[in-house]
C-alpha cells in the first residue's frame, strides 16, 4: 500500500464520522484510528510480506471495474470520456439507487450539482454516501449496483 493511499485514508477519516478505519490489501494492512484533541496515538507501520514469484504469477489480477471486467483486465484510465472522474474513498458494495426497488441516484446524462448524492458505498455494514465533487453532467457511471468496488476506483464521470 502505497503512501498516497494512506494519505487519502487519513483525509477520509478526518472528513467522516469514523472513530477508526481498517483497509487490508492482500498482505498488507493499514489500521487508523482517530483520537481526541490533545492526545497522541501512533499506528504500527504497515507490513509486507512478499510473496513467492511462482504464486504471484499464478494469481488473477483483479478487476477494478465492469468495463475492465469486459475488456478482461485491459481498461486504462484513458478509456474513459474526459472529464471529472469521482472515485471510490473505500472499499465496499456499489450500490447505483438507495433500495433494490428505487431508481438510481443519477443516471448517464443528468446533470448534478457538487454535493449531491451519486450511490452509496456498503462497508462494514454503514452506508456511505458519494457525492459528486464538482457540477456538470454525468458523462459515465461505471459502477455496478450490488457489487464489490475497490479503494480508488473510478466511479462516475462528470463533465
Amino acid at each position: 500500500m502505497d503512501l498516497r493511499k494512506i494519505k487519502k485514508l487519513i483525509d477520509l477519516l478526518e472528513e467522516s464520522n469514523l472513530a477508526e478505519i481498517e483497509i487490508k490489501e492482500g498482505e498488507e494492512s493499514v489500521r487508523l484510528a482517530r483520537t481526541p484533541k490533545g492526545s497522541v496515538a501512533y499506528a504500527p507501520a504497515p507490513t509486507m510480506i512478499a510473496a513467492p514469484a511462482q504464486a504471484a504469477a499464478a494469481a488473477p489480477m483483479p478487476m477494478h471495474s465492469p468495463t475492465e471486467a469486459a475488456t478482461g483486465g485491459t481498461a486504462k484510465p484513458s478509456d474513459l470520456p474526459d472529464g471529472h472522474v469521482v472515485r471510490s474513498p473505500m472499499v465496499g458494495t456499489f450500490y447505483a439507487s438507495p433500495s433494490p426497488d428505487k431508481p438510481a441516484f443519477v443516471t448517464v446524462g443528468q446533470t448534478v450539482k457538487a454535493g449531491e448524492t451519486l450511490g452509496i458505498i456498503e462497508a462494514m455494514k454503514m452506508f456511505n454516501p458519494i457525492e459528486a465533487d464538482v457540477s456538470g453532467t454525468v458523462l459515465a457511471a461505471l459502477g455496478e449496483s450490488g457489487q464489490p468496488v475497490e479503494f480508488d476506483q473510478p466511479l462516475f464521470v462528470i463533465g
